[in-house]
């Protein structure tokens, strides 16, 4: 008797399993991760806007109106990885509206926020239409 040959490697069948487990995994995981890097540009927005918020009030104390060429100016900014853009829009001497409107793929990825408002007595809001339960701000 011939002593039996020990096979090495894996079967097409073993290799097809762990494909489908990593499928599956995959299949999981990537929106997860797509939802939370989409959170995350949209919390550079609320930070964007918060900052240029801050600007504008300064600028309020100094000049008694929001409607003085130096807040206009300092009403416009881009987020630091370009995700957002905000605007005044309007500004008059005692009020404004802010506006976050998202850039490159975040206009489209974030379509249930979109353009992200805050006011000058802090009245945030959005443009999008989220589903019930999601919390844009």
């Amino acid at each position: 008797m011939t002593p039996r040959r020990r096979r090495h490697g894996f079967t097409l069948i073993e290799l097809m399993i762990v494909l489908a487990v990593i499928a599956i995994l995959v299949s999981i995981a990537y929106p997860s991760y797509r939802e939370y890097v989409i959170r995350t540009h949209r919390t550079e927005g609320k930070a964007l806007l918060a900052e240029v918020s801050g600007r504008l009030e300064r600028c309020f104390t100094r000049h008694s109106a929001y409607d003085h060429a130096d807040c206009v100016a300092a009403a416009t900014a881009t987020s630091e990885g370009g995700w957002y853009r905000v605007t005044a829009d309007p500004v008059s001497a005692s009020a404004y509206t802010l506006r976050a409107a998202p850039q490159r793929t975040q206009a489209t990825d974030d379509a249930r926020c979109g353009t992200l408002t805050l006011t000058h007595v802090g009245v945030r809001g959005h443009t999008g239409t989220p589903p019930t339960g999601y919390v844009c701000w």
